[in-house]
C-alpha cells in the first residue's frame, strides 16, 4: 500500500482527537487516584512525596486503559467529520474503496498494538511492582507524629485517635490512646485536649494532655485509674521495617517473556494456567486495537444521519463487554474451568469477527449495517421520548 496524502491527511486529523481525549482520560484517572491515596497516607510523614511517586508509577497501567478509549473515540469523531463534510462520498465517487480509507487507521491501530505490547507486557509489570515497593516503604515508614480528625493511627503497639483536630493535627480534642507498655501490660488513655510536638531528632512525640483518665493494667491484673488535669507522655515514631519480597510473586507483576518462560517451566509456583491466561489477555487486548477501525467506520457512517450518541454508546457497551470478557475467560482459565488458549481466544475471535462482519457488510452500503440499523432505531425511540416531554411539561404548566 502506498502512503498517499489522503492518508497523511486523515492521520493529522485523527492525530489531534486521540491525544487529546487520552491525555484527559489518563489525568482523569490518575487525579481520583492521587485523591484517594492522599486520604490512604494522611498519617504519613512524606505522605506528598509518596502520592506523587506511586501516581507516577500508575501511568503505564491507566495508560494502557485509556489507549483503545481514546483511540475508537478520535476514530468515531474524525469519521463523522469526514462523513458530515461528505468528504467520504466524495473519496467514494472518485474511486476509492471503503477498505482503502479504513487502511491508515488500521495501520495506526497495528502501531498503537506494538505501544500497547511494550506497556502491557513490558512497562507495566515493572510499575506494578515499584508501586507496591512504594506503598510498602510507606506503610511502614512509621508514625509521622500528626492525628488527622477521625483516623486512627496504628504504629507498632499503640493505637491514637481524635475527634476533632487543627490542620497541623498536632492540637486535639477528645483523643483516646491504648498502647502496651514494655512490660507487657495494657494501658488506656483518654483526654478532653492534647498538644503534640516532635522531637528534635524525630524520634519520639511528645504528648501534653489536659482533662483526662488513665487506666494501666498492673503487674496483678488490676488496674490503676488515674483522672488527671495535666499529664505528659512520649511514644515512638520508628516504624518497624519489613522486607519486600522479590519481583515476580504475583504473575501481573512478569513480562511477556517471563510469563512464557514460567508457563514452560516445571518449577514456576504461580500455576502454568494462571500464567498462561495473563499472557494471552495481554496479547489479546493488544491485538484488538487494529479491529478498531472496522467497528468505527460503520458506527462513524451511519452517524451522519443523527446517530452519534446511540453509536457511542453502543461502542461502549462493546468496549466494556470485551474487556470483561477476557476478564472471565481468565478467571475461567484460572480455575482450571477452561483452557487458557479457549478462554482467551473465544471472546477474541468473537469480537474480532463480529468487527470484520460488521465492516464488510457496510461496504457496498457505508453505514448501513444490521447493527446501524438497530442503534438507529434505539435513537428515534430516544428521539421520541425527548420530543414527548416537552409537551408533557406544558400539559403540567397549563394545570
Amino acid at each position: 500500500m502506498r502512503f498517499l496524502l489522503i492518508d497523511r491527511y486523515v492521520l493529522r486529523l485523527i492525530a489531534g482527537p486521540m491525544i487529546g481525549c487520552l491525555a484527559v482520560t489518563l489525568v482523569a484517572l490518575l487525579l481520583e487516584r492521587a485523591l484517594r491515596l492522599l486520604d490512604l497516607l494522611s498519617q504519613s510523614a512524606e505522605r506528598f512525596g509518596y502520592v506523587v511517586q506511586l501516581t507516577g508509577q500508575l501511568v503505564p497501567h491507566y495508560l494502557g486503559l485509556a489507549l483503545p478509549v481514546a483511540f475508537f473515540v478520535a476514530l468515531f469523531i474524525v469519521i463523522t467529520r469526514l462523513s458530515d463534510g461528505s468528504e467520504t462520498d466524495a473519496l467514494l465517487a472518485s474511486g476509492f474503496s471503503l477498505t482503502r480509507l479504513a487502511a491508515p487507521f488500521v495501520a495506526l491501530g497495528v502501531a498503537l498494538m506494538v505501544l500497547s505490547i511494550v506497556v502491557f507486557g513490558y512497562a507495566q509489570p515493572y510499575s506494578r511492582y515499584a508501586y507496591r515497593a512504594i506503598m510498602h516503604s510507606a506503610a511502614t515508614a512509621g508514625w509521622n507524629g500528626q492525628i488527622q480528625a477521625g483516623a486512627f493511627v496504628m504504629d507498632g503497639d499503640v493505637v491514637m485517635t481524635a475527634d476533632e483536630a487543627d490542620l497541623k493535627g498536632q492540637r486535639l480534642e477528645r483523643l483516646f490512646i491504648r498502647r502496651l507498655s514494655p512490660e507487657g501490660r495494657e494501658e488506656t488513655i483518654t483526654a478532653e485536649r492534647a498538644d503534640l510536638t516532635v522531637s528534635p531528632d524525630g524520634a519520639t512525640v511528645t504528648l501534653d494532655l489536659r482533662n483526662g483518665r488513665r487506666v494501666l493494667q498492673t503487674a496483678a491484673g488490676g488496674y490503676d485509674i488515674l483522672q488527671f488535669q495535666s499529664f505528659v507522655t512520649e511514644a515512638p515514631l520508628a516504624g518497624s521495617q519489613a522486607l519486600l519480597r522479590a519481583r515476580g510473586g504475583d504473575e501481573r507483576e512478569l513480562t511477556l517473556n517471563e510469563l512464557a518462560e514460567k508457563a514452560r517451566s516445571k518449577n514456576s509456583l504461580i500455576p502454568a494456567a494462571t500464567l498462561k491466561a495473563e499472557l494471552y489477555g495481554r496479547l489479546a487486548r493488544a491485538a484488538f486495537l487494529p479491529f478498531l477501525p472496522l467497528i468505527a467506520f460503520p458506527l462513524g457512517l451511519a452517524a451522519k444521519r443523527g446517530r452519534r450518541g446511540a453509536g457511542l454508546v453502543f461502542a461502549g457497551v462493546l468496549l466494556l463487554a470485551f474487556q470483561h470478557s477476557l476478564q472471565l475467560g481468565q478467571g475461567l482459565a484460572e480455575g482450571g474451568r477452561a483452557p487458557p488458549l479457549l478462554a482467551i481466544g473465544a471472546p477474541f475471535l468473537v469480537f474480532t469477527g463480529f468487527g470484520v462482519w460488521m465492516f464488510l457488510g457496510s461496504r457496498d452500503r457505508p453505514g448501513d449495517t444490521p447493527i446501524s440499523r438497530i442503534v438507529a432505531h434505539i435513537s428515534e425511540g430516544f428521539d421520541r421520548m425527548r420530543a414527548m416531554l416537552p409537551k408533557g411539561r406544558r400539559a403540567a404548566r397549563a394545570a
